[in-house]
């Protein structure tokens, strides 16, 4: 989407697509220009040649930044987005200096788990190596399916069994040392009701983001939960013309 300034990039949450960011674009697109992609394994795109990691994502970002030959640039990035921002930003060596970072709901710090959750993927792995033996998945082929339906987030359920393993492999790993890395103005945007990244999660990203004497500041939504930007489409537009100066 094609607007005046600087280029932002809008990277989107997991089991989402560019489509997530129609109400959003055309707002910032009044002063920048604006461009989206459906990361690999979602939306339109393939999914990734192999188990790809947090890096891997972050990595494959960088690259699809750099055709647009831009020497600086603002990232956006919801949940998963948000993940990939937070590893990009600690690298030392990007083709493009990063302005401004606004993360929403972002994912990237490791839940504390409790003894129910730890219990609970036992169960599920147990369940799982038996489900999936030979006899018992020929007498029952579909059971191991709806196991993991019962018993998985709705995520993990939906996804192919490669970006079940991405899935895995990118959720347990804790980015909350990098935050102290990131140097550009950021904001925070959190759904007060949010329950898959808690409002929690943001406040301790607003303590830790303090790189080069840059510190976060945090916007809360009432009544919205993890898609703030959905279910307070006016408000979320307000505090992003404001923290990109759109129409001052």
């Amino acid at each position: 989407m094609q607007g005046s300034g600087d280029y932002v990039f809008l990277l989107h949450g997991w089991g989402a697509g560019l489509e997530s960011f129609a109400q959003i674009a055309p707002v910032i697109a009044e002063k920048y220009t604006v461009v989206s992609l459906d990361l690999p394994g979602f939306g339109g795109s393939e999914e990734p040649p192999d188990v790809w990691g947090v890096s891997e994502y972050a990595a494959c970002v960088v690259r699809f930044i750099e055709h647009f030959q831009c020497d600086k640039v603002i990232l956006l990035g919801h949940s998963f987005g948000g993940r990939l921002i937070i590893k990009l930003s600690s690298r030392k060596d990007l083709p493009f200096s990063i302005s401004k970072i606004i993360l929403v709901d972002s994912a990237g710090i490791l839940p504390r788990r409790s003894w129910k959750y730890r219990l609970r993927v036992f169960a599920y792995k147990a369940g799982k190596r038996f489900l999936g033996t030979a006899p018992v998945a020929k007498v029952f082929p579909d059971a191991l399916g709806r196991f993991r339906k019962a018993m998985g987030s709705s995520d993990y359920s939906q996804a192919s069994e490669k970006m079940r393993a991405v899935l895995v492999k990118t959720v347990n790993e804790d980015l909350e040392p990098l935050l102290k890395n990131i140097s550009a103005q950021t904001l925070l945007i959190w759904g007060e009701d949010d329950t898959a990244t808690p409002l929690s999660d943001g406040q301790r990203m607003e303590k830790c983001i303090t790189g080069a004497g840059t510190d976060a500041g945090l916007v809360t939504l009432k009544a919205a939960g993890h898609f703030s930007f959905l279910d307070q489409p006016y408000v979320f537009s307000e505090v992003i013309r404001s923290f990109l100066g759109i129409g001052a």
